[in-house]
């Protein structure tokens, strides 16, 4: 590229390059060959050792992942319209993917969604979740850090040129990674709208309510990609007995309970998670099918194998069990003792099921690829002496969008098997 361009440069390796050509949007800390004086967090040029420009990114000064690229586009200048571009699209999308899938004569799906999925959707380092008039953000990267008040006024003018208005944004910037950048951790109302009282909110997803904790509950307060597969676990919950372990606030198992089924039990190790989900059940009318135990899953499933009289005091037996963990795996390191954790996990579910039962199981790690989780689950089938047929394989809802070349991107798979 022989045109004068705006940013400093950085020189990166050929194997860099070549990555960015496959769509990956990363270029690491050892594939930066020489780069030209600039402020944490600013916009930069990428070139090829050979002089080709290759894109312009966010640097990243304290952490391994040194540029996240934005564009591979020349004639992008990143300023504002370019961001107020970029998050117009991310909710146009949800609006396509999302807007005509409401069951009937409940909310729209867009009312509870992912906006902004950070690199999915070009904008790296900014997660932003709606729960009807509220975003709750995470910010991890410095230049997403630096470039909040654009975006976030971006958000709001987006949705609310859409008819959809948003009263506050709530920030969960208190995730560990927010240290690799150099980022102190913080949480609270974003201070460009008026707060509301509390962190406590009440939304509505699949025709369901739900009382969600954003302050103190995992990631944003709710697991928003989860949102179909919970419909595919209702529409065959009808007359079963059902086993909902690593339930968090229940959604699992009030889908199960609102498609019919004759009782449904939730598990999980957090006090505040299963108070939460009984709540949830009586606001939504549901208690009287549904009960809560507070137990760590890995111990409470081999009790109830070899306690007989335990099960049946639990609502068992159960020929539906819903398995959502969370992530086993972190890091490719830990790989294969997190494949032995969900070979264990789902051996046990299946040695409390009889024949004709449904295991609904998934991973949320992308280090655990679909083909690894797949193995462990026919592994955990060989070893409790069934065989599974499987009814659906999915994957992480559509406002989580999964960008090819960008493997990070694709971290859900989900399947549900009956067991013959």
């Amino acid at each position: 590229m022989k045109q004068a361009r705006p940013y400093p440069r950085v020189t990166i390796t050929r194997k860099a390059a070549r990555s960015l050509v496959a769509g990956h949007p990363w270029v690491f800390e050892g594939e930066v060959l020489a780069a030209d004086p600039a402020q944490n967090g600013d916009v930069v040029d990428l070139f090829e050792e050979n002089g080709t420009w290759q894109g312009a990114g966010l640097l990243s000064q304290e952490s391994k992942i040194r540029v996240r690229v934005v564009t591979r586009n020349a004639n992008d200048r990143v300023d504002e319209a370019f961001w107020r571009r970029r998050v117009t699209w991310a909710w146009q999308h949800r609006r396509a993917v999302m807007g005509g899938r409401a069951l009937p004569g409940a909310e729209p799906d867009t009312n509870c969604c992912r906006v902004v999925f950070s690199e999915a959707d070009g904008i790296p380092g900014l997660v932003a979740d709606r729960y009807e008039n509220v975003l709750v953000t995470q910010v991890g990267t410095v230049g997403m850090e630096r470039l909040r008040p654009v975006v976030y006024a971006a958000l709001l003018d987006a949705l609310a040129a859409d008819g959809e208005k948003i009263d506050a944004i709530y920030e969960r910037n208190d995730g560990p990674s927010r240290a690799k950048e150099g980022l102190a951790q913080y949480k609270g109302w974003w201070d460009g709208l008026p707060a509301p009282k509390t962190p406590r909110i009440m939304v509505r997803e699949n025709g369901l309510s739900f009382d969600l904790d954003i302050e103190n509950s995992q990631k944003t307060g709710f697991f928003l990609d989860q949102k179909y597969n919970r419909r595919a676990v209702r529409e065959i919950a009808t007359g079963r007995r059902v086993l909902d372990c690593f339930c968090h606030v229940g959604p699992f198992g009030l889908n199960a309970a609102a498609g019919g089924a004759e009782h449904v039990r939730c598990v999980d190790v957090s006090d505040t998670a299963i108070e939460l989900a009984r709540e949830n059940a009586r606001l939504n009318g549901l208690e009287d099918r549904m009960a809560f135990t507070c137990a760590n899953v890995l111990d409470y499933l081999p009790e109830l194998r070899a306690d007989r009289s335990r099960l049946c005091e639990e609502g068992g037996p159960f020929d539906l069990i819903v398995l959502d963990p969370p992530a086993f795996t972190k890091s490719r390191g830990t790989v294969s003792h997190a494949a032995r954790g969900y070979r264990e996990i789902n051996y046990e579910a299946l040695r409390l099921l009889p024949r004709g039962g449904y295991l609904a199981t998934c991973s949320c790690s992308h280090f655990m690829t679909r083909d690894l989780l797949a193995k462990a689950i026919a592994e955990a089938a060989h070893q409790a002496n069934v065989q599974l047929k499987q009814v659906e394989e999915r994957q992480q809802a559509p406002d989580h969008p999964i960008l090819w070349g960008f493997p990070e991107s694709h971290y859900l798979d989900f399947f549900i098997f009956q067991v013959v």
